[in-house]
């Protein structure tokens, strides 16, 4: 398999972690943002990651790439086996990509205002309240919640100060701890996890 990606992209991550956790290799082919054009011509647009399979199909997006690892690779399961707690971590997935995702976006484009603001904070309690009691966002055990969620959560820990990446400045600044425990012991619990 190859795995197109750029630098630093909190959507590749999400797909190295799962890689690793489900033990595949994987060629990284790191291009370069100013110049997308190897990932236009192997998948028809411009966004990272892109998945090449082993039999040449390519797959774009980062969640659709985890259900499609989690399906050829069921072992260990990024996704509940019950249909219906599967049917939750899809509309969470849904939730996380187009509506968590609108405050930071609006933020690093310049276009956020206060609502955005209060909205990246509150959302940070909202995955207090999910992790309440269980160390992971569904329960007992790491699941592909925890793997979308997790690259844009752990700014709310650290930056690298060198890090110029204004989206992940907003991420940084905008999410706050304070009083909120059970989130910053899951990022450190998701944050030791190997990459591929």
């Amino acid at each position: 398999m190859q795995l197109y990606e750029i630098p630093y992209s909190t959507n590749v991550e999400r797909v190295t972690l799962a890689l690793a956790l489900k033990g595949l290799d994987v060629e990284h082919v790191v291009v370069d943002p100013a110049d997308r054009s190897p990932v236009v011509a192997i998948s028809g647009q411009e966004l990272v990651p892109v998945l090449v399979l082993d039999d040449g199909e390519v797959v774009a997006d980062s969640t659709a790439i985890l259900r499609r690892l989690d399906d050829d690779h069921p072992d260990p399961p990024l996704w509940p086996g019950d249909g219906s707690r599967g049917a939750e971590l899809d509309v969470f997935a849904g939730w996380f990509d187009r509506v968590w995702k609108v405050a930071p976006n609006a933020l690093a484009d310049g276009h956020g205002t206060d609502v955005h603001r209060a909205e990246l904070r509150a959302h940070v309690t909202v995955f207090e309240r999910l992790l309440a009691g269980r160390p992971y966002l569904f329960g007992d055990t790491l699941t592909a919640a925890d793997l979308l969620a997790f690259p844009f959560l752990k700014y709310a820990a650290r930056i690298d100060p060198a890090d110029d990446e204004r989206f992940h400045q907003v991420l940084h600044e905008g999410q706050s701890l304070d009083a909120h425990p059970a989130v910053a012991a899951w990022i450190e619990r998701i944050a030791a996890l190997p990459r591929a």
